[in-house]
This record gives structure tokens, sequence and C-alpha cells, in this order.
């Protein structure tokens, strides 16, 4: 029986793995987006979103408040590697939502778990014409090279055959073909070069299609897969002291504080229908990634979460930006 030892959530923005001089660059990214993504389910262009909210964040996009902000970020996330380091586990599951590394719109599954025993990651940031600064957020995402992270393949085999059991009909994945053309991607390069401190810690990824419909899960469903996937945990053969990680969000690319503290309220408070209930409108783009939150939350259950902390994280003045957020589940020592 494997036992759930740990749970972390961790923002994987590239805001995270670039100085903050440096996140101009994604606000330039912000101004020529004509799809920012409201929680009412609207899609606006930068102009006609500062034409709706005026500049109303003007005075938080300083230089110095954003290098406050990237400050109170890095200690965050050193905390939770603290604690990854601490607890020591055997093996981590990654809830994570592929943007095009990996799969395509030719083939879109929506959920999936690779069981090989090498993860190659995408090369997509490693190229010779790429801009230096996406080079650097490539190194942060090990996504600037072919890199080769260890899976564990017979804890993603458990997994995989009690899920199916249990009514979770997974797409798998067992290699990948053709690395240097596809490769997997930043929600789980991030988390291995930012928390695991150059240990090789076997992951089993669990690959959450949140971004692209039409067979994106629902926020209910997500929290069902979570708690399932616990049961495997618990009732496999496997004697494993196991994390489970949620990797992205909260909002973005327009900062919504509301629904990005309801969303931590119900982790705090453990309201499982409060994160079941986050109407779909609500989870569009960049802010779809909470669904990776959610299935976590759903296989946490009864580890109580221990810290949290919340960062909003604007760079423009009509608010876009992203919602960074990082907990920590376990109990006390």
């Amino acid at each position: 029986m494997a036992e759930i030892v740990l749970g972390i959530g961790a923002s994987h923005t590239p805001l995270l793995t670039l100085e903050s001089p440096q996140w101009s660059h994604r606000a330039a990214a912000d101004y020529a987006n004509t799809r920012l993504n409201l929680s009412d389910g609207r899609w606006l262009d930068y102009p006609a979103l500062l034409a709706e909210v005026g500049p109303r964040y003007a005075d938080v996009v300083t230089p110095e408040h954003l290098e406050r902000k990237a400050l109170l970020c890095e200690a965050a996330l050193d905390r939770l590697a603290d604690a990854l380091e601490i607890v020591a586990p055997d093996a981590v599951v990654v809830v994570g939502d592929d943007q095009g590394e990996l799969f395509s719109p030719a083939n879109q599954p929506a959920v999936a778990i690779f069981h090989g025993d090498a993860i190659r990651m995408s090369d997509m940031y490693g190229q010779d014409h790429t801009p230096a600064w996406m080079r650097q957020v490539g190194e942060g995402y090990l996504m600037d090279a072919t890199h080769s992270l260890p899976g564990h393949p017979a804890l993603a085999a458990e997994l995989i055959a009690g899920l199916m059991e249990r009514g979770v009909d997974l797409a798998t994945v067992a290699s990948v073909e053709a690395p240097g053309k596809v490769g997997f991607g930043h929600a789980f390069g991030f988390i291995a070069k930012r928390l695991f401190r150059g240990r090789a810690i076997p992951m089993v990824p669990l690959l959450l299609n949140t971004y692209f419909p039409p067979n994106v899960p629902t926020a209910a469903r997500c929290h069902d897969i979570g708690r399932l996937l616990a049961q495997v945990l618990r009732a496999g053969t496997s004697p494993l002291r196991v994390a489970v990680i949620a990797s992205g969000g909260l909002s973005h690319f327009v900062v919504d504080e509301a629904l990005d503290r309801r969303v931590i309220d119900a982790f705090v408070s453990g309201n499982a229908e409060a994160l079941r209930s986050i109407p779909r409108a609500a989870l569009n783009s960049g802010s779809s990634e909470i669904l990776n939150w959610v299935l976590a939350a759903g296989a946490l259950q009864g580890l109580p979460l221990r810290w949290h902390d919340y960062q909003p994280l604007y760079r423009t003045p009509a608010g876009t930006g992203i919602g960074a957020a990082f907990c920590e589940w376990r109990h006390p020592t």
C-alpha cells in the first residue's frame, strides 16, 4: 500500500524563471494578446480591457514592486523545495497540462498517464534562433535541451490499472518517439528543475487537458479523478511514500484575485464542493490550470494544508499577469 506523504501546489509561470526586469517580455505579450480571458467567459484584447477597468494597477507594476514580488515568490518556492527534501518521497505524481509540447490537436487526450522509464523533455526553447530571455525560460523549464527525467513504470502501471477499474478511461504514454520534435513540457520540467534540487526523484506525469476544447474535463470530474487516484494508491501493492504535486495556475492571463482566493480558501477549509463547482467560464486559457490543483486536492483529501502563500503578479496597468500560488499539504511532524 502506498502512502501519500506530501502534497504540493506550485505555479509555473515564466516569471518564476526570470529576473523581475525581464517580466516586461511577458507584459509585451499581454499587450499584443487579442484573447485575454475574463472569469465571466469573455475574451478581450488589451485596449478593450484597459477601457473597461482603467489603469488601476499602475502603482503595482513599478520595478521596485515587481522585484519585491519576485523575492517573495522565490522564498515560497524555496519553502516547497525544503518540504520535498525533508519528506523525501520515493516517487512523485505530477498533475500538469500539456500545451503543444507532447500532444497536438491531432491527438489530444483528456487525461493521460506516462508509464515509461525515461521522461524526455521538449527542447523547444533551446533553438539557435531563440531569444536570450526565452532560452533562460527554457533552462528553468528543462526545455533548453532534450533532458531526461526518471519515470516510475511500476507505480504508473498500478495507477493506470486501478483508475481504469474505477471507471476513469485513460490514454497512456509509453515513450517519446521523436525527441527533438516533441517531448514533455514546462508543467513537469519546472517542478523537477526548481523543486527537486538536482535529485533524481522518479516521477509519474499525469497529463490533464485543461486548455483545449472540446474535451476538457469539468472541475467536478477532475476532483473525482483525484479521489480515485488516492484510492488506487492506498489499494496498491507498492509500499511507496508518494508526493502529489499540482503544477500551474492560478488565474491568468488576467489576474482574478477573487477567484484565486476562493480556490485557496477551499483548500484551507477542505470545501470540496467549492472546488467541484467552479464554473467552466472561469477556467479558460491559463486559468484552466486551476483544474490541475482541483485534481490534486481530490487526491489530498484528509491531508491537512500546512502552509500556503499567494502573490498576485500584475505586469500591466490593466491587470494582466498571473495569480501565483504555493501550497503544502502534510501531516504535522
